[in-house]
């Protein structure tokens, strides 16, 4: 049964014509509104993952739930469909659970706040904010067990729920829930600065209906959906072809030994209509990298990957979601049936970024990215210190962005746009570690006319012994470059003992002992690189290799060789670029994914030190339900 909306002042608002003066002030008053959500945020939250990195996202929606501001689209049509109770003014929701929001919130360390705003008795907007609790209980430190196989391993589940009745706040819910996690003092420091952060967003919505009144309001709204529709309506005839184009791209490995984990997309154009479908995509783990896919979330991607790409002035909101069809077929690895562990998710719904870009570039080469970034890397510590204090840490690591059309990738960024690495002087002043090592990775950017971003290497001492586990992607099968370009080096994690082992250890671990005085080096990957890597300038080639981002020996892939005195050699370049030239016969990919799955896995001990994760099996889905 859907919920039911209670208003005192029922009524619709009355549509009434917005001048663009007007409509250009209420849509920069909505993008400054979330950036204030972000600041307040920010400022209140404790946890490093939100306060340092700014793991957490916000969301402003019109009175009917759509996304006027925010970044995963707007989850609020599913919630009122599945939520079986009153939305009334003084409510406030609270949420974890995947489950229970069709995948709007992707695993149950991200917790959602969402408030429905009403001004005189009448529904006018909502506004949300989810953020990563670094502990919600479960059997690891930090929640996310790799090896898990359902979401109850993975920690406390929040069906939605109200924090707040009728203006009164649920203190024995939050007590409740508070006695789940390992870090209670973060946990609800963290869901206050949610609670903030949608609370300052409320009060500048309703500034804007009592400065320009509820109905012009409204309708500006309205019309800032419809120029998003008008938009990508415009964006899918120029750029979406009526024949099907497919691409995949796989997830490394489970953690427990199999892999790789294929996602596979097709995508065509049906009168007005995008059709993505991901039929042939593998059905799901019985581990915990599954990412339960919503469909309007997805549609948000493909829109934000639309717009960054071929016009990046247009505001996205949830205007144009009529104009995309979004098809995921039950069971499979994105869209896993309950109860499947969801906690390792986030290299499934990195990799949906890189497919998207092969599948947009297959038209329009000139506009088409190499693989890059598409992971967040975690690093959790955790144990006792000398004084007996537990201590935790979570951390989301950083690499390459991919080559592309305008220049190089940057080198060790981030997979979102808005986070931000972990001070090392936090790290150091926080938790019993020292950070020896933060630096690029040479050559582990991917070779091209373009260079796809390094990687970074740091080197993490313990000074406590504790567990580590570690969460990574790519080390298996390479990020690809497109154009000519080659793909980016592959990730790679070493544990230095402090009796001078050295260990190399798997990109997804759980449970790893260290010692006090042992070393890790964490080691992330490169992006693709983007076009011909003989075409790239010597000179920069030259200068890069001073600079440490390029080595002597990663210089020639560009067929430049550096002289003694640190400048490119020009007779010499010339002839190793004409001799690499001859060995290639000027063949140049659309795709440059290296070798095939089956040659991987004969040369991946070899050449990582790891065994080849094993074919996955699946039993047919009728009986996986069982």
């Amino acid at each position: 049964m859907p919920a039911t909306i209670v208003e005192t002042r029922a009524g619709p608002f009355a549509g009434v014509p917005v001048d663009p003066v007007t409509l250009d002030l209420i849509e920069n008053a909505l993008r400054n509104a979330r950036v204030e959500m972000d600041a307040t945020l920010v400022r209140t939250a404790m946890s490093p993952g939100i306060r340092e990195q700014g793991d957490a996202f916000p969301l402003i929606a019109d009175h009917k739930g759509r996304m006027l501001v925010g970044q995963f689209g707007s989850f609020i049509g599913g919630f009122l469909a599945g939520y079986d109770g009153t939305v009334e003014e003084g409510d406030m929701f609270f949420l974890s659970d995947p489950y229970s929001v069709e995948g709007a919130i992707s695993h149950s360390n991200d917790w959602l706040v969402l408030l429905p705003v009403f001004k005189q008795g009448r529904l006018l907007a909502y506004t949300a904010m989810f953020g990563h609790q670094s502990d919600i209980g479960g059997k690891v430190a930090g929640s996310m067990p790799i090896d898990a196989r359902s979401i109850f391993e993975e920690g406390v589940r929040i069906p939605p729920v109200k924090i707040y009745r009728n203006g009164d706040y649920n203190a024995d819910l939050i007590k409740l829930v508070m006695h789940q996690t390992r870090k209670p003092d973060w946990c609800t420091a963290d869901l206050n600065a949610l609670i903030a952060s949608c609370r300052v967003a409320s009060r500048r919505v309703v500034e804007m209906a009592e400065r320009f009144g509820d109905d012009l309001y409204v309708s500006a709204t309205e019309e800032l959906l419809a120029r998003n529709h008008r938009a990508m309506k415009q964006l899918i005839a120029s750029s979406i072809g009526k024949e099907p184009v497919s691409f995949e791209d796989y997830v490394c490995d489970d953690g427990v030994g199999r892999g790789p984990y294929k996602i596979r997309c097709t995508m065509w154009r049906d009168g007005d209509r995008v059709v993505l479908d991901f039929d042939g995509t593998d059905p799901q783990s019985e581990a915990s990298i599954n990412f339960y896919l919503n469909e309007n979330m997805f549609k948000m991607f493909f829109g934000i990957y639309m717009i960054m790409v071929f016009d990046p002035q247009i505001l996205f909101n949830d205007g144009f979601y009529d104009l995309i069809e979004v098809r995921i077929p039950e069971g499979s690895l994105l869209k896993p049936k309950f109860p499947a562990a969801l906690s390792g998710r986030t290299h499934a719904l990195g990799r949906i970024f890189d497919i998207l870009g092969g599948l947009l570039g297959q038209k329009t080469p000139e506009f088409l990215n190499a693989a890059g970034f598409s992971s967040s890397p975690h690093l959790f510590y955790s144990g006792v210190d000398k004084q007996g204090e537990w201590f935790q840490l979570f951390q989301i690591g950083f690499g390459g962005i991919p080559g592309r059309p305008l220049g190089d990738g940057p080198d060790g960024h981030s997979l979102w746009p808005g986070f931000t690495n972990v001070p090392n002087e936090f790290l150091e002043r926080y938790f019993p570690l020292v950070i020896e090592r933060y630096e690029t990775a040479p050559d582990s950017g991917g070779p091209g006319l373009h260079r796809g971003g390094n990687g970074i290497h740091m080197a993490y001492r313990f000074l406590e012994p504790g567990v580590i586990a570690i969460h990574d992607d790519r080390w298996f099968v390479p990020p690809w470059g497109v154009n000519g370009g080659e793909p980016g080096a592959r990730a790679r994690k070493i544990l230095e003992k402090a009796d001078g082992t050295r260990v190399i250890v798997g990109n997804k671990v759980e449970d790893l002992r260290v010692e006090a005085g042992d070393q890790l080096h964490y080691i992330t990957w490169g992006g693709g690189g983007w076009g011909d890597p003989l075409a790239r300038d010597p000179g920069l080639v030259a200068k890069e290799v001073r600079q440490g981002l390029v080595t002597l020996d990663g210089a020639r892939r560009y067929g430049v060789v550096v002289a003694r005195d640190g400048e490119a050699d020009g007779e010499a370049t010339e002839a190793l670029r004409a001799q690499l030239r001859d060995a290639r016969h000027d063949i140049l990919p659309l795709f440059n994914f290296g070798p095939g799955i089956e040659a991987l896995r004969r040369s991946c001990e070899a050449e990582t030190g790891l065994p080849a994760p094993r074919q996955p099996t699946w039993q047919p889905l009728a009986l996986a339900a069982e």
